[in-house]
């Protein structure tokens, strides 16, 4: 929550709890956006959450602790003159009390490659793809070296020259820098060489979790391969701080269109491993139908 609330968003946490145990069955971050006339936009991102140990396939309670989870967030959301209400949980939502429609966002993943850390380094290296071991091993012996760091200032500058490289949008820097100053968890590795940052990474250890989210490069330099010797090193170090889990975040879902907005990075992210999962499509529950159109026409016209 501290984390959205340093960027400018208020986080609101909502859970639901089991009548007859009192014991945590469901659980909710959102997040909110404000926009222009007190409208805004609310989030659930990787959620809701279900404790499944509790729930032990009684889907009777699972149907109505989801219910209850969720009209208490659209019964709030809705006072808060929100349009849309989105969704992008883990696994398979079931609401048959509300109508879940595809979202056309594509802010979360659809898909991610995740490595197993109870493997031994050897084994690690050895499930990879054989271009990811050669450009790990080339990137050691250009004199790639890794470190951790908390200089957002030269990471910023290699995330402007790869935004601007590839074409996309970057974050504002106090936005990388809220994500390592308020993020539990939360690193940033740089590659250097002669002294000189050429890559940077931004990743989080969550629960046994190491998570990849950011990444920038120097292309100038992309010879020396240094965000793979980042990737390996960030592995490394998620798997000797006792994760059981490394995930890359986010890749194209298989059989995905050619233009699909993961597919840039998908080559990249596989190469270190392929035990992709999948996750359901992104949904959204519209709660101002008509305002939420005429904002979408007055956008596409501007």
């Amino acid at each position: 929550m501290r984390y959205q609330q340093a960027l400018g968003r208020e986080a609101r946490l909502y859970v639901a709890v089991s009548e007859s145990s009192k014991q945590l069955l469901a659980a909710a971050l959102v997040s909110i956006d404000r926009t222009a006339g007190g409208l805004c936009t609310w989030n659930i991102a990787r959620g809701p959450l279900f404790q499944w140990e509790v729930i032990r396939g009684n889907w009777g309670e699972l149907n109505s602790s989801t219910d209850e989870l969720l009209t208490a967030i659209i019964d709030d959301a809705k006072k808060d003159k929100c349009l849309p209400l989105y969704l992008s949980p883990l696994t398979k939502l079931t609401a048959p009390r509300f109508r879940l429609t595809p979202s056309k966002r594509h802010e979360q993943p659809e898909a991610t490659v995740i490595l197993n850390l109870t493997l031994t380094e050897e084994q690690l290296l050895a499930q990879m793809h054989q271009k990811g071991r050669y450009n790990i091993k080339l990137a050691q012996k250009h004199g790639v070296v890794v470190e951790q760091s908390t200089d957002i200032d030269a990471y910023y500058a290699l995330a402007q020259s790869t935004g601007k490289r590839d074409g996309f949008t970057i974050k504002r820097k106090t936005e990388y820098h809220a994500f390592l100053k308020d993020l539990p968890g939360s690193f940033l590795l740089m590659a250097m060489h002669n002294n000189k940052p050429i890559a940077g990474l931004l990743g989080v250890i969550w629960h046994g979790v190491g998570i990849y989210y950011y990444g920038a490069s120097d292309h100038t330099y992309r010879a020396l391969m240094a965000p793979y010797a980042l990737q390996w090193e960030a592995i490394k170090m998620c798997k000797a701080q006792g994760c059981t889990s490394y995930d890359l975040l986010g890749i194209a879902p298989p059989h995905a269109p050619k233009d699909d907005a993961w597919q840039g990075i998908t080559d990249f992210k596989k190469k270190f491993g392929s035990a992709v999962i999948e996750y359901p499509t992104e949904r959204e529950i519209i709660l101002k139908p008509m305002t939420k159109k005429m904002l979408e026409m007055k956008r596409k016209f501007l």
